[in-house]
């Protein structure tokens, strides 16, 4: 079942230190997702899951698609709000709508989409994201609880 849902806005706030920046103290590209990827863990966090928890129940999620558009460069020492808002929930997989502003003038600088999957811990195979966390993602969307 593919259910294409509007999440509720989450971010998280973070700043930009010198070992995120290039010799011009502008973001290297690729610490955007990773700045990305700490607000998709803090969103799970918010939901009442902490991944080293997920990895002891035989469960990670691995991202398997990843697509980023850049729009205006951070700069050493900006703050920055990340936002993580998942937009479908399938049976084994999420997608996240994400951006990247900067605090201060909140000027887009970075969005993108991100498809992680549910794997295995032990094996790495797709499996079906556990209930609990289905009704989670499916409550701070607005959707009915699985299975009605």
């Amino acid at each position: 079942m593919r259910a294409q849902i509007e999440a509720q806005p989450f971010a998280h706030r973070c700043r930009v230190y010198y070992e995120d920046t290039d010799a011009g103290g502008i973001v290297y590209y690729v610490n955007y997702l990773k700045f990305m990827e700490r607000a998709r863990t803090e969103r799970l966090r918010e939901l009442g899951f902490a991944q080293s928890a997920l990895v002891a129940e035989d469960l990670l999620f691995v991202v398997h698609s990843a697509e980023a558009r850049y729009h205006a460069p951070a700069k050493l020492d900006d703050e920055l709000f990340v936002t993580a808002d998942v937009i479908e929930l399938n049976r084994a997989s999420l997608r996240f709508r994400q951006q990247v502003r900067r605090v201060t003038d909140k000027a887009l600088l970075c969005e993108g989409q991100f498809v992680v999957a549910c794997v295995r811990a032990d094996s790495l195979k797709p499996r079906a994201i556990p209930e609990a966390l289905r009704t989670a993602f499916a409550s701070v969307a607005g959707l009915p609880p699985a299975g009605e």
